[in-house]
Order: C-alpha cells, then structure tokens, then sequence
C-alpha cells in the first residue's frame, strides 16, 4: 500500500511537471483550424510543422494566404535572452566568489550586519523599487540597453549566490589555506587556484538558479526592455496575441522552442555538477 502510495505521488508529480510541455507540444503541431474545434485530442490526427515554418521563416501558405514569418524578430528575442541571461551569470557568479568568501575568511567591521542586509533584500517584492529603479536607469541612460538590464538581474540574483556560497565556503576547511599561506600564497593565490576548484559544485549550482531566473524574467524586461534591441523571449511571446486574433499554434511553438536552451544547459551542467560532488566527496 505504501509502495502504491508512492507511485502515485510520483505519477502525480511527472503529470504535474510535464503535462503542461507535452500539451505545448501537442498544440505547436496542430493545425490552426484544429485549435478551435471541439473535442479533447491527445494527438493531433494530422500533424504539422506549420507554426514551426512561421516561426523559422520557412514559407507556407494557410488556407491559400501567403503566411507572414516571424523568424526577425524571434531570432533576435532569443539572442538578447542568451545574452543578457549569460552577461547576468557570469557576473553574478564572479562577484558571488569572490564576495562570499570574503564575508566567510576576512575581518572587517559589521561584516555579519551587512550579509545579513545584503541577504534580507530577497524579501523585498520587485515592484515596489520598480519606479525609483526606473528613474535611475532613465537618468543612467541604460534603460533598452544590455548593460542595464544585465545589472538588474546581478542586484536581483546576487543575494542569493552569496548566500549559497557562503554556505560553501563555510563547509570547506580552513586548513587548506592556511597551509597555502605558510608556503607563500597570498589569499587572491589561494582563492583562485585552490578554493575555487574545491567550490566548482556550488560555482555550478549558483550559475543554474541564475541563468534560469534570468531566462524566465518578464516583468523587468517588459519595464527596461521596450523595444526589440533588448527585449527577451519572454515579452516577445506574449506579443503574438492581437486584437482579434490569438495564434495559439505559434505561441506554443515559440515556447517549446524557448525551452530548449535552459534544458539543455541544465542537462550539460548538472553532469559536471555530479562529478564535481564525488570529486569532492573523495578528496
């Protein structure tokens, strides 16, 4: 009973997480007169490429119209993502290092005080700095631009990369570095070609969370990114709903499209993340 118990749970859990992507899938490969037609179908009974040709420029025709692509401004949607998610986790990451272990091997006047600061600024909501933080990029001038958007994320995600690898270097010896600094090391040295290796599992952790937060971001792009420069997938998407006219087909395509680089990445980088536990773990 208990082992039924379990396996429902788990079936729940998989219905719960992909049940939404497959029914992405299922309508990014249906007709568009068969989106509004009644009837519950798992699978479409003719499949199509249709809103994927849209989608990648291909030309087609659609119930003898010529269809428009949106291959320009998709393609350009997906590179900003890619940029500014990966500008954002890299700096993010760099200054997580390198500030974390400050607050955890070095001495300095309200150092717990201004963790503690630093830390409880996750609890502030978004929209409430909203408007001031828009002033101050109108008068940077960053707002629609790369750099701008890329320090947002940073100041929205450094928080918790501190904390996390904090939590790191808390966990790892003091006697490694200290036996560094007696040879000779200074502690940039030892930080950079001792520490750092031994925290690759949580460099990786921390740069998961903040490439997957910054590629689902849509309230601050939709704030600082208003034009198609900087504007993510994530706006874009959205944007394929008209007046008169829903293209759900596209919609659903574009997002299954979306969701590729983030899978992947995860995939790629919880292989290292694995082998870097057990490289630890033997160490």
């Amino acid at each position: 009973m208990r082992r039924l118990g379990y396996l429902l749970a788990v079936a729940i859990l998989i219905l719960w997480s992909v049940g939404p992507i497959y029914w992405s899938l299922v309508t990014s490969l249906t007709p568009p007169n068969a989106l509004v037609g009644t009837g519950l179908r798992f699978w479409p009974e003719a499949a199509t490429l249709e809103h994927y040709g849209k989608l990648f420029g291909a030309a087609s025709i659609s119930q003898g119209n010529q269809v428009q692509s949106v291959w320009p401004q998709f393609s350009r949607a997906l590179a900003n993502s890619i940029v500014t998610s990966l500008a954002a986790t890299l700096v993010t990451v760099i200054v997580a290092a390198f500030g974390a272990w400050a607050f955890v091997r070095l001495r300095f006047p309200g150092r717990d005080a201004l963790f503690v600061i630093i830390v409880a600024t996750l609890g502030v909501p978004a929209y409430t700095v909203m408007i001031p933080l828009y002033r101050i990029m109108i008068g940077a001038g960053l707002v629609d631009t790369y750099v701008g958007v890329t320090l947002i994320y940073v100041s929205a995600f450094l928080p918790l990369a501190l904390w996390l690898m904090r939590s790191v270097y808390q966990a790892m010896p003091l006697s490694l570095e200290e036996a560094a600094w007696l040879d000779g090391a200074s502690k940039l040295h030892t930080l950079v070609r001792i520490v750092l290796p031994l925290a690759g599992p949580g460099l990786v952790a921390t740069a998961i969370l903040t490439f997957l937060s910054a590629w689902g971001q849509f309230m601050v792009p939709l704030v600082f990114s208003p034009t198609l420069s900087t504007k993510p997938l994530t706006v874009l998407i959205p944007e394929f709903v008209t007046r008169n006219y829903v293209d759900y087909g596209l919609m659903n395509a574009a997002g299954i499209v979306a969701i590729v680089p983030p899978v992947l990445l995860v995939i790629f980088l919880n292989r290292f993340l694995v082998q870097g536990l057990m490289a630890g773990a033997s160490k």
